[in-house]
């Protein structure tokens, strides 16, 4: 009997021990990885199996932010600070600001500060493919986890940069209005649509390395096509314009965070059109990217 065993070919054996781990219920799972083909979207099972991963990312992207650096996370209230002041030195006194009801240092910071979580997080996104090419060649994980990451980790920023939003309030003398409820609603969107876009960018600045250099300047452009420092002015654009300006998902998001902060009449007309258009962002960010990413290691 033992003769027959040892003689037995080699694919016998195999089919044999296939059978035996078959049996066997406490056998460890086995995980074939095969590369997804055609349109796909975010596959949120994976994702969740890999958070820890996307926290540790997220909180690398933290770290190396403010490495060796002398002030740290200062930053975050010092880039938003400075830029409220040169506009308030200039644009505060030049541009017709009598439709503003409150102090324009706070009117400027309410929008420079969700604005910088916006481009920071596109910014971020779209380099971070290309920024950790050591990691998409060598270990597989959900590549969707690298642009998710590095928009998250503009978060950090904006909540020390609210902390100063805050402080700056009790300065002035003006307290949150009950639509202080809506402001997280528009911080999530906002995230939504700059993730969105932050991923499509990575994806293309995989296969076009010339939006490296497109991203920063179409970031600037994109801030002074948002009122994030001024009031639209309806006379300049038309009825018509003010009803399309909602596309831009960042000017209706910011407009009523400014709102929901300092109080006001929220636009909801601009914020329903401009969040509808964040998912949009979203979804077809995401599409793109699980079209290209199994090409990622190759291109890169």
């Amino acid at each position: 009997m033992s003769s027959l065993t040892e003689l037995a070919p080699t694919h016998i054996a195999a089919e044999a021990a296939n059978t035996a781990a078959q049996e066997r219920p406490d056998e460890t799972p086995v995980t074939v990885i095969q590369p997804a083909r055609g349109w796909q979207f975010v596959d949120l099972r994976e994702l969740w199996r890999c958070r820890e991963l996307l926290a540790f990312l997220t909180l690398r992207d933290v770290k190396v932010r403010y490495k060796q650096t002398a002030l740290g996370a200062a930053w975050a209230v010092l880039q938003p600070f400075a830029t409220m002041l040169v506009f308030s030195m200039f644009i505060g006194r030049v541009a017709e600001i009598s439709a503003i009801d409150v102090p324009y240092p706070l009117f400027a910071f309410t929008g420079l500060l969700p604005w910088l979580l916006f481009s920071s997080a596109i910014s971020s996104a779209g380099q971070s493919v290309v920024a950790n090419q050591s990691l998409v060649t060598k270990v597989y994980f959900p590549r969707l986890i690298i642009p998710i990451s590095a928009a998250g980790a503009s978060l950090v920023d904006f909540g020390v940069g609210a902390g100063m939003l805050a402080a700056m309030m009790v300065y002035f003398g003006i307290g949150p209005s009950v639509q202080i409820v809506l402001a997280p609603a528009c911080i999530v969107l906002l995230m939504i649509a700059s993730t969105g876009v932050g991923t499509l960018l990575s994806a293309l600045t995989v296969a076009y390395r010339d939006f490296r250099y497109v991203i920063p300047f179409g970031v600037q452009l994109w801030m002074f096509a948002t009122p994030t420092i001024y009031l639209p002015v309806e006379g300049f654009v038309g009825p018509r314009g003010q009803m399309l300006l909602p596309l831009n998902p960042a000017y209706g998001l910011i407009a009523a965070f400014r709102q929901s902060v300092l109080g006001g009449t929220v636009d909801w007309y601009a914020l329903l059109v401009s969040g509808a258009v964040s998912i949009l962002c979203f979804i077809v960010g995401a599409l793109y990217f699980r079209r290209v990413e199994r090409s990622f290691a190759d291109t890169i």
